[in-house]
């Protein structure tokens, strides 16, 4: 398995970057559109490559997941986009409702200068329990600067709740979300994972 950021990767990968979000958040996007392949092209254009990272295994994608550093947003939306590939009156609405939530994030707590922001951590259906996105964070976590690692994900997401907590993620904040029985999500979760700090044994003082 190969990790890399996805700026570094060959030729063009946001195809299958996008294949990748859309299958692994399909139940909160089929509200804009039943159609998968609309929305793989919809949503094709946003990643920012510079703050994605990607699991490659045999050239092929595994998984992606962004470490979001200084507030630096993971995705751009452009309307056009979402106005050409879903239609004025669902693009639109699409825009404006993933624009807050995805790129204008607002976390219910402070992000530090030395936190790093996990986000849309997805694992290709061919690649699912095969260890792709456990690798993939981990190389984010050990290759970072950053001491500490926060992320969000849904209670009922109880498979990926154990994967962060056997990475040393722990929850610290948990908000309730208004319309549960829509959505399926009863609260919002929030992790963290603090970066041991390697001591340098000085050994006996003589």
């Amino acid at each position: 398995m190969n990790i890399i950021r996805a700026c570094e990767a060959k030729g063009n990968i946001r195809n299958e970057m996008s294949v990748i979000f859309v299958d692994g958040f399909y139940q909160w996007l089929n509200y804009f559109s039943k159609d998968k392949a609309k929305l793989y092209r919809t949503f094709v254009h946003m990643f920012n490559t510079e703050v994605f990272y990607t699991a490659v295994v045999d050239e092929n994608l595994a998984a992606i997941a962004a470490c979001s550093i200084n507030n630096v947003p993971s995705v751009k939306l452009e309307y056009s986009e979402f106005r050409k590939h879903l239609g004025f009156i669902k693009g639109t609405i699409a825009y404006v409702i993933l624009k807050k939530e995805f790129e204008k994030k607002q976390y219910p707590f402070q992000i530090s200068e030395n936190m790093g922001a996990i986000e849309f951590v997805a694992t290709s259906e061919n690649y699912r329990g095969k260890g792709a996105a456990t690798e993939l964070l981990k190389s984010i976590i050990d290759s970072s600067s950053c001491s500490e690692y926060v992320l969000e994900v849904a209670d009922t997401n109880t498979n990926a709740i154990k994967l962060y907590e056997k990475l040393g993620f722990a929850e610290f904040m948990r908000i309730p979300q208004k319309h549960s029985e829509k959505s399926g999500v009863n609260h919002l979760v929030y992790m963290k994972h603090v970066k041991k700090k390697e001591v340098e044994s000085l050994g006996p003082i003589l």
